[in-house]
């Protein structure tokens, strides 16, 4: 057993290339060999967001609090809540990021394959991120 004592992970900012807005990240856990879970708590400010990406096991989302949004490629943007968890199938095509005027923060929990959790692709425009999201 290994406790991480807090503080051992330093809080980055997530790169310009994978996101708009600004964007911090926490890493929570890269367990080692054969186990390959990566965890991280990302915060985003009001209009942050993700490029579209995939995930070759598919990702999980729990959102700690806040709103945001949250799209696979050809669906409805939806709004996600504090308290809600998302699942995205492996290889689906996706964004999520915060509220345009409500930050927001989730942990996000995705396994590697072959050494890869994500790959990333282009950016999410602003005619995407500023639609109107379906009503839950």
């Amino acid at each position: 057993m290994d406790i991480i004592p807090v503080g051992t992970h330093v809080t980055r900012r997530g790169p310009a290339e994978w996101f708009t807005g600004t964007v911090w990240i926490d890493p929570v856990i890269e367990a080692p060999a054969p186990a390959r879970i990566r965890a991280a708590r990302v915060s985003f400010e009001p209009g942050a967001r993700t490029a579209w990406h995939t995930h070759p096991l598919g990702q999980t989302l729990h959102v700690l609090s806040g709103v945001g949004r949250a799209q696979s490629e050809n669906g409805p943007l939806r709004t996600i809540r504090a308290g809600d968890t998302v699942w995205i199938p492996p290889g689906e095509k996706h964004w999520h990021g915060a509220d345009p005027a409500i930050g927001m923060v989730h942990l996000a929990l995705q396994e590697s394959l072959d050494g890869v959790q994500t790959d990333w692709l282009e950016k999410v425009g602003d005619e995407i991120y500023n639609a109107a999201p379906i009503a839950d």
